[in-house]
């Protein structure tokens, strides 16, 4: 308990955007039925649709569905459908990888709106596609290009990806149908790879290609950063000095005296008295064991 207190004191000083993850907090709280419920669902068929509809379409306007994909220039003429219909734009002309993306997509999803509930699964994926558009019109206003299109979800979708992999790491899915990998190992590797294509649009002065993925993931640090940094902060206390040396001692102690606890001051242990409680005193310098009857009653150790 009092290591998550200091765990809290610490996100409270040195979390940027406590404030705004702390209102998504209390706004999925006080309103739980917020959202579409089974909102991966609704996602996957719109691209279902669309892909049919453009297969109909090719040969005769291959362009008839363009008017689904988000550009500034289109906003600007007062197309404002665009901002929520280029997520039914579908991401892959190939029919099989297409439904391998749907389904893998819509498994995440569907398990993250589990973890987390409709609510807070729907203000993710919204705020992801905000900020495809936010991120959209930016480069488009850098750039000088109002013809930047923003079509499919490939950001939100990474995103979702992400937070899939830092909730259950250890998840393991057939990575090209037969090599079981681990999410967080491909989480790695997309990161890896996201950062190659951002330094390699910086080289190439593609500001479009550094400005868009950047935006559109920052819902992302927005709702999983609390975890990231929660769970840094207790590697950092699992492989402290005195974590080690606790551990290494108890070990040390079982092995040569056949013992786990002993106290310090009536020399009483648990394999003698298995219903004796023992405590480590916070106070004393160094790591002694007294049992129930001498933790509040010894005089502490100044020297380990």
């Amino acid at each position: 308990m009092r290591y998550n207190r200091r765990y809290l004191n610490l996100y409270r000083r040195k979390f940027p955007l406590k404030k705004l993850y702390d209102g998504v907090q209390r706004f999925c709280a006080a309103h739980p039925r917020f959202g579409i419920p089974n909102l991966m669902r609704v996602i996957v068929i719109g691209n279902v649709v669309v892909y049919i509809l453009s297969m109909l379409t090719m040969y005769t306007n291959p362009a008839a569905l363009d008017f689904l994909k988000f550009n500034l220039n289109g906003l600007l003429h007062g197309e404002i459908w665009r901002i929520v219909t280029f997520i039914f734009y579908p991401s892959s002309s190939s029919p099989f990888w297409l439904l391998i993306s749907l389904y893998f997509y819509y498994w995440i999803g569907s398990t993250l709106e589990r973890q987390w509930g409709t609510a807070k699964f729907n203000l993710y994926y919204f705020s992801g596609m905000l900020l495809t558009v936010l991120g959209t019109i930016l480069a488009s206003v850098i750039t000088g290009n109002n013809f930047i299109n923003a079509e499919g979800t490939p950001y939100v979708n990474l995103s979702m990806f992400f937070a899939f992999a830092m909730l259950f790491p250890d998840t393991t899915v057939l990575f090209m149908f037969f090599l079981p990998v681990k999410m967080k190992w491909l989480a790695y590797l997309d990161g890896a790879l996201f950062a190659f294509d951002i330094i390699r649009s910086i080289g190439a002065h593609n500001w479009a290609g550094v400005v868009l993925p950047v935006v559109a993931l920052l819902n992302f640090a927005v709702f999983i950063w609390p975890e990231v940094h929660y769970l840094a902060a207790r590697t950092t206390r699992q492989y402290s000095p005195k974590t080690v040396q606790y551990k290494q001692a108890v070990k040390q102690q079982e092995k040569e005296k056949g013992y786990h606890h002993k106290c310090a001051v009536c020399g009483r242990t648990d394999t003698d008295y298995p219903d004796l409680q023992f405590r480590y005193c916070s106070k004393c310098a160094g790591y002694h064991c007294f049992c129930q009857d001498h933790i509040f009653n010894h005089v502490h150790f100044t020297e380990e």
